[in-house]
């Protein structure tokens, strides 16, 4: 099943034709459903589906935060102030060892581009389903910017 987001007047020839006879929207995901025969084409999906106590999957993309250091991008507490250390505070420290093997291996925690990456976070408890204002509200933390858009689903490992 495919749903879409955001209507909007200009899209390229591909999607056009992939939206034909439908609203030409700017955002399109694709979900599974094992039961889809209450949905028909076009069909606008609202909060009612979801009721307080729900439990959901809120996916989304984190917020971006450019190049940075280990400190920052993976925790590392970084090099002593004192004893002779003059620019090495926020440093990584050793990276791998000498002529054996005489590589750094992969997967090393490095600085780097760190965010905006696709986060999904589970078990989010449904507070309120507002149909007539189109909200819903969960008690947790959910990825992302404000105003991004987010993926919820029913969740997978509800217990």
């Amino acid at each position: 099943m495919q749903l879409g987001f955001e209507e909007v007047k200009k899209l390229n020839s591909p999607e056009k034709g992939h939206l034909k006879k439908l609203p030409l929207v700017r955002h399109l995901r694709e979900f599974r459903s094992k039961d889809t025969g209450d949905l028909t084409m076009g069909q606008k999906i609202e909060t009612d589906i979801f009721k307080p106590g729900d439990l959901v999957d809120v996916t989304g993309i984190s917020k971006g935060r450019g190049f940075t250091g280990v400190v920052k991008r993976h925790g590392f507490h970084g090099g002593p102030k004192t004893h002779g250390q003059s620019d090495r505070h926020r440093a990584p420290g050793s990276i791998g060892s000498t002529t054996t093997p005489g590589r750094v291996f992969k997967g090393m925690r490095m600085a780097g581009r760190s965010g905006h990456a696709r986060v999904t976070v589970q078990n989010l408890q449904v507070i309120e389903a507002d149909p007539q204002r189109n909200l819903l509200l969960v008690r947790g933390c959910v990825p992302g910017a404000k105003n991004g858009l987010l993926m919820i689903k029913k969740s997978r490992k509800a217990g």
